[in-house]
């Protein structure tokens, strides 16, 4: 067990990612509480939602950043060795054949931050889930 020396919560993990029960109400809270060196890579996920999702509000959902419209669209977070996109099982199942290099389970993937982001195929997920309405 690992606790915070911040908040005094116990994790399972060392140096656990969490938000020290401090509620993050913005992408930019959220983009802002994370390492110098993610927030980069951050930035671009947000920017490739913003520019293919203009119609739709940014917010947190979940902890994480989200992007609605009606429904939550898309979410997506960053992690201890990886950003998770989390666009719902009908858009795992419907881009599975490529995502096969990733580590994906029912309705996420993850990105490590060992390769580059697929920008572009991050953005066709989201435009696939917001004219199938097929939203997470």
């Amino acid at each position: 067990m690992w606790k915070c020396d911040k908040c005094g919560r116990e994790f399972k993990n060392l140096n656990q990612n969490h938000f020290c029960d401090e509620v993050v109400n913005s992408i930019d809270a959220y983009i802002a509480e994370q390492s110098d060196d993610i927030q980069p890579l951050l930035h671009q996920v947000r920017d490739t939602l913003r520019a293919v999702l203009p119609d739709a509000q940014e917010r947190i959902s979940w902890r994480m950043p989200t992007y609605w419209r009606k429904h939550n669209i898309i979410h997506f977070a960053a992690f201890k060795k990886h950003i998770g996109l989390y666009p719902g099982d009908k858009a795992m199942e419907h881009f599975a054949d490529r995502l096969t290099e990733y580590k994906t389970s029912k309705g996420a993937v993850q990105f490590p931050y060992s390769k580059p982001l697929p920008l572009e195929l991050i953005a066709e997920i989201a435009q696939w889930c917001y004219q199938t309405n097929n939203h997470h």
